[in-house]
């Protein structure tokens, strides 16, 4: 999951930067779809303690190639740390609605995050909020009522999960703004996959063993299942999200490197258009007419924040 403080190289190459961003955010989505797949035969806390594992030897690794090992040792490290269970929170509320929510749903849901930041940025960062971009926040927000539908026969409870997702990524996003002035993206990164698979550990010695199965919603299936040998080919699977995120935080990273942030952040709303695409080709879903309305609405309002808001943060770099 990366870095919230990108600092802009002096060139720039809209070009490449789009298109670093683009495949980024299409490698990223390839994590999504292996999680949502093997979701019904695994717990979600072995799910990311795998992935935790190869991350943090990956991270580790690429630190040490840098000759910053020694910025591991931070005088924020408790920070680091509480930054790190906001986001395990997030993580997991996200990946827990995959039993139950379409892609292409949970994604469009996700994308609240820069309506969060700019509902919060007051509080959190002293910022003042112009009266338009709380309308868009506000139009953003009856997006995810018009997809959750509240109240009628479609509602899932599930559908919650990323709206709380997004909420606690935003602020973990606004804590970032203020750690990146002295912690480093590989440092804030290396935390925050150690207290993953920290977290993913008590969670396995809580559920691990079983005792909490019986449940019949797949989502909360997924919370408490009982951790399972894995075939050879669902652990190099799991193995592979690690890999994945590593590779796709370096084409985002970059990429905010290259190009006005405004500008390159357009494209990770093209994450979207790969859960459309996965949900159909390996899942089957479809989206209806409601939820069609309300991802658009999410997505004209997240954009207009995006442009009026300086600087701007990144959505998708934290999923290492």
């Amino acid at each position: 999951m990366s870095s919230i403080s990108v600092t802009m190289a002096s060139s720039r190459h809209p070009g490449l930067a789009a298109l670093s961003l683009c495949s980024g955010v299409m490698i990223f989505s390839g994590q999504d779809w292996i999680i949502k797949f093997l979701s019904g035969d695994y717990p979600v806390h072995q799910a990311i303690a795998i992935r935790g594992v190869v991350a943090m030897v990956i991270l580790f690794a690429f630190i040490a190639f840098s000759g910053k090992l020694g910025s591991l040792r931070s005088k924020r490290m408790a920070l680091l740390i509480v930054r790190g269970l906001v986001l395990m929170v997030a993580y997991t509320t996200y990946y827990l609605a995959f039993p139950s929510m379409p892609l292409a749903s949970i994604v469009a849901i996700w994308f609240t995050v820069p309506l969060f930041v700019t509902a919060l940025a007051g509080p959190f960062l002293g910022e003042k909020v112009g009266i338009r971009r709380w309308i868009a926040a506000i139009v953003g927000f009856v997006g995810v009522l018009i997809i959750v539908r509240p109240g009628t026969d479609s509602f899932v409870l599930a559908s919650l999960l990323p709206v709380a997702s997004a909420l606690t990524y935003s602020i973990s996003a606004l804590m970032a703004r203020r750690m990146g002035e002295t912690e480093s993206a590989p440092v804030m990164s290396f935390y925050q996959n150690l207290v993953y698979l920290l977290v993913a550990l008590v969670m396995a010695a809580i559920f691990g063993g079983g005792g909490f199965e019986g449940t019949t919603d797949p989502s909360l299936a997924f919370l408490v299942r009982g951790w399972v040998s894995p075939t050879l080919l669902d652990l190099s699977l799991l193995a592979a999200c690690g890999v994945i995120a590593s590779i796709a935080t370096v084409l985002l990273t970059q990429a905010y490197r290259m190009a006005e942030a405004n500008f390159v952040a357009c494209f990770e709303y093209t994450a979207i258009i790969w859960a459309i695409f996965g949900g159909y080709v390996f899942f089957g879903e479809t989206l209806d007419a409601w939820s069609v309305a309300g991802a658009a609405l999410i997505v004209v309002a997240g954009l207009y924040v995006l442009f009026r808001t300086q600087p701007v943060t990144p959505l998708e770099t934290e999923k290492v």
